[in-house]
């Protein structure tokens, strides 16, 4: 697969693989079943794996530890700190609040390390800016686990700019993670801009829109019982049936290429720069083969603009998150 570089060390495939669902959010799925994706993606070339304590909360780091045992050369892992995990309770209920003190990503970072069985962190991340936390001091303690030798690269998510640039100024940052696709673009406005003048790689999550761009998912009713979708805006029933005419263009733009909807969602975010690894999560091995061949898919300017015309955010019903989920973001 082609290779892409976050930042001035870390060379990854062009689409990485997000892991999130396999324990978290999505109803999560069988471990073995979910190891042999894990090593399935690496036979076929995916090198970046994204994870988070948060994600389980824990479970997500210890599955990819026991998957990843005796294959750490082969892969990249990104993990991230950030949230306040209470003690109690189940999945995102567990998540109470946003933390970004110097102590507490200190000791995550010594949590992740010994989840993962790994002695370095290849991309550790701030997975939200925390208010109450300047981000100078936030990556001044970060930069110190790099010159520890415990993390490799320094990455933010769903930052501003403006964090982005003052960030940077203390310790180069490698990457940015935040939500993008055909329909959920805020990058492009400022984002985008600082991550090519400063040599930032971006890296979009949800670049199928949680699937819904995959053209698989035409009602909530179709989503277990404790999948965490259900509870975003894009995800209501009203919202579903508004956005069923957007998912059948695509389809149908799809069908005349001859590949899926989710392969061209794919393609389109892929030839927005060659700064951008997007990490589509998969837990089949048919989804996670459909979406890594969407890297050798070529598109003309032609079709780049038809695909991106057809598909605005203008268009769609629903924001992405609920707003207290949207307070967190682009921090």
């Amino acid at each position: 697969m082609e290779q892409r570089k976050l930042g001035t060390n870390l060379n990854v495939s062009a689409v990485g693989l997000g892991c999130m669902g396999m324990t978290f959010a999505y109803g999560g799925q069988d471990e073995a079943d979910a190891i042999r994706t894990l090593h399935r993606a690496i036979d076929i070339g995916v090198t970046f794996f994204d994870t988070a304590e948060v994600y389980g909360p824990f479970d997500n780091e210890i599955l990819l530890g026991k998957a990843f045992k005796g294959r750490r050369d082969e892969v990249v892992i990104a993990t991230k700190f950030g949230f306040k995990i209470a003690d109690e309770g189940e999945g995102a209920a567990r998540m109470i609040g946003v933390d970004s003190r110097p102590e507490h990503l200190k000791a995550v970072a010594e949590s992740s390390l010994g989840r993962l069985g790994i002695e370095q962190i290849d991309l550790f991340y701030q997975h939200r800016v925390d208010p109450n936390v300047p981000i100078e001091e936030t990556v001044g303690a970060m930069a110190e686990l790099v010159q520890q030798g415990k993390v490799k690269a320094l990455g933010l998510s769903e930052a501003s700019a403006a964090t982005i640039r003052r960030a940077h100024k203390v310790h180069p940052i490698a990457a940015v993670q935040s939500e993008y696709s055909l329909w959920s673009r805020e990058p492009e406005d400022e984002v985008f801009a600082v991550c090519r003048e400063l040599g930032i790689g971006f890296v979009p999550y949800s670049p199928l829109g949680r699937g819904l761009l995959t053209g698989t998912i035409n009602k909530p009713d179709e989503l277990g019982a404790d999948d965490w979708r259900k509870t975003l805006p894009r995800f209501q029933t009203e919202n579903m049936n508004a956005n069923a005419a957007l998912i059948a263009t695509l389809k149908g733009l799809a069908a005349d290429k001859g590949v899926t909807a989710a392969q061209l969602a794919l393609a389109w975010v892929l030839h927005q720069g060659d700064f951008i690894v997007p990490i589509p999560g998969a837990r089949k091995i048919k989804h996670l083969e459909e979406n890594t061949a969407a890297a050798d898919i070529k598109l003309t300017e032609a079709e780049l603009i038809r695909i991106g015309g057809a598909l605005t955010p203008d268009q769609v019903a629903g924001s992405r998150y609920t707003e207290a989920a949207l307070a967190l973001v682009n921090g």
